[in-house]
């Protein structure tokens, strides 16, 4: 009997002595929760299920081996693919807070895989080193499929359910473009510059971009057609003289008119040869103060009106690309008139050209964003996770990953940095949570176990060789 329990205590030391060898070996594996020999001690039970009083125990079994799903630290690389699932502070957490109600919780929950492609299966790991396959899809170091849920283009999902996950791609290397609607400009015309008249007619001169005295001012800005060419849009300023006459009258004081050029003399549609202009010069009005009073492209009227030009990249010429007839508004709203010297304050222009994939973004919520090289940075997807009632039950399964399992509770599925969730970390590591020192130790403590038991089957020898020697 005293063989077979000291028997017990070494299979016992040697399983502990197996499970801290295992956290050691894995003390470096990413996402790797260390696990802990549990045991129970034996006893003899009558057929009635009681024990007598004077029993003594049978020596001591393995009951469990548990994984400790605690978090571990942090480990910060260059790879925005890197994702580490980190713990959330709490509602009341202030910068540099002693509260220990304000400290952050363990990240809780999975990341979820598809092993296959086209797969219904699900895989749930702790470890985010990701990249991309040759397909373009995100994927573990095994080849498995990050799962994510749809979202719109504001990054929204519709649904949390683990069966509306699907692995998710990276999108074309090319953005579409965006065609320019609306531009501002919004500048300060100096009201000591020198007015100017036509000299032979006493009138207005019309603005001609080539020659520098029929314009006082002039400023680009760059624009986008429907194929996301570039364009450069100049706008000339010119500021009239008070005597200058428009139908026999003088137009007064503080009066500019400007002119708006698509690439100047490189027609890109119109006449051949000649750049596209406003039919009618616009006119611009500032009050006493300084202030914008009107902007119209036709002067019979007082409106604060932005200007709106047409614009046809598809004419007859070596240039011609055939985009779109877009239309384009420009906004002078903001402009003033004052002593001060010739600036643009403003200059904003919506559209933008081709672009290609420069990167992807991924965001304590795990909304994974695409971005372009022309600014653009388009949600793609946003990562699904998966959570247990009871975690240890789950089936082990290597690569440290998991499968769902009827004692471990079905899944329950949701975003990062809600509920229990906890965050997304981008470019950074969890590494394992093994601590080496408590390893260490408890590894001589497992072989002093492993000693006495061996010693109690010593003693046992020796005590039976001198029972059979006995004459």
């Amino acid at each position: 009997m005293s063989f077979s329990t000291a028997l017990s205590g070494l299979n016992a030391a040697t399983a502990d002595l197996n499970v801290k060898s295992n956290n050691i070996a894995n003390v470096n594996t990413t996402g790797f929760k260390m696990s802990r020999a549990e045991f129970g001690d034996v006893f003899a039970v009558s057929a009635f299920g009681s024990t007598n009083q004077t029993a003594i125990g049978s020596g001591a079994v393995l009951q469990n081996v548990a994984q400790q799903f605690n978090q571990g630290n942090l480990e910060f690389t260059d790879n925005s693919l890197d994702l580490a699932i980190s713990g959330q502070f709490s509602q009341g957490n202030i910068q540099q807070s002693t509260n220990t109600l304000d400290m952050p919780v363990s990240g809780q929950g999975f990341f979820a895989l598809a092993p296959e492609l086209d797969s219904g299966e699900v895989i749930y790991t702790r470890a985010g080193e990701f990249g991309v396959d040759k397909d373009g899809y995100i994927v573990s170091n095994e080849g498995w499929y990050l799962r994510t849920f749809p979202v719109d283009l504001q990054g929204n999902i519709s649904a949390t359910s683990m069966n509306a996950t699907s692995p998710i791609q990276l999108p074309a290397s090319v953005g579409a473009p965006e065609a320019t609607t609306a531009l501002t400009i919004a500048t300060n015309l100096p009201s000591t510059s020198d007015g100017i008249i036509d000299s032979g007619t006493g009138g207005i001169l019309a603005i001609d971009p080539t020659d520098d005295t029929t314009y006082s001012f002039s400023t680009s800005a760059t624009i986008y057609d429907s194929l996301g060419n570039e364009h450069i849009v100049t706008t000339y300023y010119q500021h009239i003289d008070e005597a200058a006459l428009d139908g026999g009258t003088p137009v007064g004081d503080n009066q500019w008119q400007m002119a708006a050029y698509v690439d100047g003399g490189e027609v890109k549609g119109g006449t051949a040869g000649v750049p596209y202009a406003l039919e009618t010069d616009a006119r611009i009005s500032f009050n006493a103060d300084g202030t914008l009073a009107s902007v119209d492209a036709d002067p019979g009227t007082a409106a604060l009106d932005d200007v709106v030009i047409s614009f046809t990249d598809g004419g007859a010429t070596e240039w011609a690309s055939g985009a779109e007839t877009q239309d384009i508004t420009i906004s002078l709203r903001g402009s003033t008139q004052n002593s001060g010297s010739f600036n643009v304050g403003a200059l904003t222009v919506n559209g933008f050209p081709t672009g290609r994939l420069t990167g992807v973004d991924v965001s304590e919520e795990g909304l994974i964003r695409a971005n372009y090289s022309n600014g653009q940075a388009i949600p793609i997807g946003k990562i699904a996770m998966g959570n247990f009632a009871n975690p240890q039950a789950l089936n082990k399964i290597g690569s440290t990953a998991w499968k769902e399992t009827t004692d471990s509770g079905p899944v329950i599925a949701g975003e990062a940095a809600t509920g229990s969730f906890g965050q997304i970390q981008a470019g950074a590591l969890e590494t394992s949570n093994v601590d080496l020192t408590a390893e260490l130790v408890g590894l001589i403590t497992a072989q002093r176990n492993f000693q006495a038991n061996s010693k109690a089957i010593e003693t046992n020898n020796a005590i039976t060789q001198t029972i059979i020697n006995l004459r």
